[in-house]
């Protein structure tokens, strides 16, 4: 794999991008761009930011893009169908709308779900790379997961929820996001109006609401994963997202695990894996 490629990260709140070279597995620093989305805003702002932020991102010459995306979204067909945030943009080809941006052809664009960008970016050249079987989440407004065997994706087998996604199933009866995301956090402190950060930053000077607060999310977390990793039996789970930032007041909720999984860790690319992965999936066939 050779060649350059303006890679995108497309979360509900912000979109990051950069130019990665492919042959080298790196971000090229000085491409990095991030700008904000804000939910409700027109369909034509959205785009435009869009385009705006792949065309600042574009380093030198490129042989394609690569966007990592949530769904719901035809990643075949580059069509948003999005419709709980940025939901301006449901219906929208947006393969078509970044191609003429940046001057490529359609097929020159390719999508990916961000929680696969994100684990195929730590197997490629990050915490999870050298390993045969491997399983992702991201932990943050969601809970995302992913499958890896033999550097490909995979979304249906043993262990393997339907399309890859544990998001879908239940935890005590009730939607697993309900308890394992930043929501959850902001249940088990008692206050809607605070950042994880925040909380983290109090957990660590010592206010115990605070740290168990992460020690219940990561107990659950646990708790959850552990019939589905003995089943897939990977031998690595990475953990990225914005809450894995505190890992140090996750780790200990997660040791059980141990039992299941020979190592988990978090993400050494916590901030370009899914940019690294969509470039990877725009330049190679059997990472789909």
């Amino acid at each position: 794999m050779t060649g350059a490629v303006v890679a995108l990260d497309v979360g509900g709140t912000h979109v990051s991008a950069a130019t990665v070279d492919v042959g080298s597995a790196a971000v090229v620093s000085a491409s990095h761009v991030r700008t904000e989305l804000v939910s409700g805003s027109s369909r034509e702002e959205l785009l435009a930011r869009l385009r705006d932020t792949a065309a600042a991102a574009r380093h030198g010459d490129v042989v394609a893009v690569g966007v990592a995306v949530p769904g719901p979204f035809d990643y075949a067909r580059g069509i948003c169908l999005l419709e709980h945030k940025l939901e301006s943009l449901y219906g929208v080809d947006l393969r078509g709308e970044l191609a003429a941006a940046l001057s490529l052809a359609p097929t020159q664009v390719r999508f990916v779900n961000d929680a696969e960008a994100f684990l195929l970016g730590e197997w490629w050249t990050g915490a999870a790379h050298g390993h045969d079987r491997a399983v992702g989440i991201t932990l943050g407004t969601g809970l995302g997961s992913a499958f890896l065997e033999h550097g490909q994706i995979v979304r249906t087998g043993a262990g393997v929820p339907r399309a890859g996604a544990l998001h879908r199933q239940p935890f005590h009866g009730a939607p697993v996001e309900e308890r394992i995301s930043r929501a959850g956090l902001l249940a088990r402190y008692g206050e809607s109006d605070i950042d994880v950060a925040e909380i983290a930053r109090r957990a660590r000077d010592g206010e115990l609401r605070a740290g168990e607060a992460f020690d219940m999310l990561a107990h659950d977390l646990a708790a959850f994963l552990r019939p589905w990793l003995e089943a897939f039996a990977p031998s690595f789970l990475v953990v990225g997202g914005s809450i894995a930032r505190s890992w140090d007041l996750l780790e200990g909720g997660l040791d059980s695990l141990r039992e299941t999984v020979a190592t988990l860790a978090p993400a050494d690319r916590i901030d370009d894996a899914a940019l690294l992965g969509a470039a990877r999936r725009a330049v190679t066939e059997d990472a789909a």
